[in-house]
């Protein structure tokens, strides 16, 4: 039986399989930063804290990592003030990569029933 298993567990690796890479890619300490955040943001209540993980959970099924913090920080920094801003405020396809991260984390939060910040 062994042969059996070891002939079965080469096989992916022999036809130059390799397993897909996970949907959801981004570093335990990124969600665990926006979790905080997200938590901080809703009166800081221990309550949001499966929410807020459930919103980053689909943030990132729909995501890769790298775009999420591209247009993550898009939205962040649009209100910067001044020259600094410019480059977040003024460019038509950084606010289109704003405006496309606050579409999917709104749909996210209604889909996770995390309320609006008000």
């Amino acid at each position: 039986m062994r042969p059996i298993l070891a002939a079965a567990l080469l096989l992916p690796s022999l036809a130059g399989a390799t397993p897909a890479a996970p949907a959801n890619d981004f570093p335990t300490v990124a969600r665990v930063e926006y979790v905080l955040e997200c938590m901080n943001n809703h009166g800081g209540k221990q309550e949001t804290l499966y929410q807020c993980a459930c919103v980053i959970d689909r943030v990132g099924a729909q995501l890769a990592y790298d775009d999420y913090v591209t247009m993550s920080a898009a939205l962040r920094y649009q209100t910067l003030e001044g020259p600094r801003g410019a480059e977040f405020r003024d460019p038509p396809g950084v606010k289109a990569m704003a405006a496309k991260y606050k579409t999917i984390q709104a749909d996210a939060a209604k889909a996770c029933m995390l309320r609006q910040r008000g």
